[in-house]
């Protein structure tokens, strides 16, 4: 009974990991240390954890993805993880970087769930970090999915999106009772296509809109707005690296956005929002070079 039992053991945790004596007395010793190494973890395989890393500084991390990047073997991570959070993991995980290039978004995220698949594969604990929340805009639902239809073990773990971090430390309340009873986030990306999915009359008569890859786009976000019925003079602004040294505040109208993000050279990746709520930057005082 106990050689089955090791044989199924053994049937887990691989040829290269530790062995499990076949000897009654001392089994209950050496399972307690096999039990506490990484081998235990993998249940017969590896499994991969798609992580929201939220807006930026480590103590925005949720405590499960802390825990799990103290654990990782692998951490897959992209451009916008800072170093503070990288920290975290052990010196011995393998630390893999994807960033995505302009123009290479396509082929990079090819290579990106390769490699999430190939190491799951190998029998690793492997942690994709992803800035904000994975499935906000961010490709989670597509990796999960060829995790999915590969037949490896997945779990999603959320982070705060920038749509709601990089607004709230610019003092920018997406809702607020008096002014905005809704709020709606979108990918700026599409503004640039002749036909795109997104319904810019309904867009142009909700309260708070918050548009993110769209700085390439501003020019043509406001112009589809305001040819939609929004008023030019609604409150708008861009909010660049929010939580990042490089962090900086413009206020603009919805008409003149677009130039005066060009004059001051804003640069991705920034969040833009629409809506009345700008106006309480104002009133909450909260300085653009707050960390606090």
């Amino acid at each position: 009974m106990v050689n089955q039992f090791v044989s199924m053991l053994g049937c887990c945790f691989g040829a290269g990991s530790n062995r499990i004596s076949a000897n009654p007395i001392g089994l209950k010793g050496h399972f307690l240390a096999v039990n506490q190494s990484s081998a235990s973890r993998r249940s017969c395989g590896g499994k991969v954890y798609v992580v929201g890393a939220g807006p930026g500084p480590v103590e925005l991390l949720t405590l499960k993805a802390a825990e799990l990047l103290r654990d990782a073997e692998v951490i897959v991570y992209d451009r916008l993880i800072q170093q503070s959070v990288l920290s975290l993991a052990s010196p011995s995980a393998e630390r893999v970087y994807i960033g995505k290039p302009a123009g290479r978004h396509h082929s990079r995220q090819e290579e990106v769930n390769e490699v999430l698949v190939r190491k799951a594969r190998e029998g690793k604990q492997v942690v994709r970090l992803k800035g904000g929340d994975p499935f906000v805009l961010g490709r989670g639902g597509e990796e999960a999915a060829y995790l999915a239809e590969r037949g490896v073990p997945f779990e999603v773990i959320p982070g705060v999106s920038s749509a709601i971090a990089a607004p709230l430390h610019a003092g920018i309340p997406l809702t607020h009772r008096d002014v905005a009873s809704c709020v709606v986030i979108a990918t700026g990306h599409e503004a640039h296509r002749d036909e795109d999915r997104l319904d810019w009359a309904a867009l142009s008569k909700l309260d708070t809109l918050v548009f993110l890859m769209g700085v390439h786009n501003l020019g043509r976000i406001a112009s589809r707005l305001i040819e939609h019925g929004r008023d030019p003079a609604t409150p708008a602004a861009l909010i660049q690296m929010a939580y990042w040294p490089d962090e900086r505040v413009l206020v603009a109208t919805l008409a003149n956005i677009a130039e005066e993000a060009k004059r001051a050279q804003l640069q991705p990746p920034a969040t833009l929002v629409i809506g009345e709520v700008v106006k309480w930057r104002e009133r909450l005082r909260i300085k653009e070079t707050s960390q606090g």
